[in-house]
């Protein structure tokens, strides 16, 4: 198991278990681990997410597909523990969803 600070301080887990879910769902984020905890440590945008989690967002210039944002689903319980949803590339953010902090 991996633990990074989120952009608020919060620790947040990334499981083993979670993590074959993500490659199994996503098989194109199979070695883009360390990009998936940058999105989480060091963001472009969060929004709010569906039942009380947040969505991690960075763009990066060069991943397996091409140019594309990483998005990283994850939830803080408290102010000392969260844990990782899921990640999957997209070709933008979501405009419906509320865009919590931006850098």
């Amino acid at each position: 198991m991996i633990v990074v600070k989120s952009k608020d301080g919060i620790p947040i887990r990334l499981a083993q278990e979670r993590w074959q879910h993500i490659i199994k769902r996503h098989p194109e984020m199979e070695n883009q681990k360390e990009k998936v905890l940058e999105t989480l440590t060091s963001p472009d945008l969060i929004q709010q997410g569906d039942l009380d989690t947040l969505i991690s967002g960075k763009f990066y210039p060069e991943t397996p597909l091409t140019e594309k944002f990483l998005m990283v689903i994850y939830k803080e319980i408290n102010e000392r523990d969260g844990f990782v949803l899921t990640a999957y590339f997209t070709n933008k953010t979501s405009k419906r969803r509320k865009v919590l902090w931006r850098c």
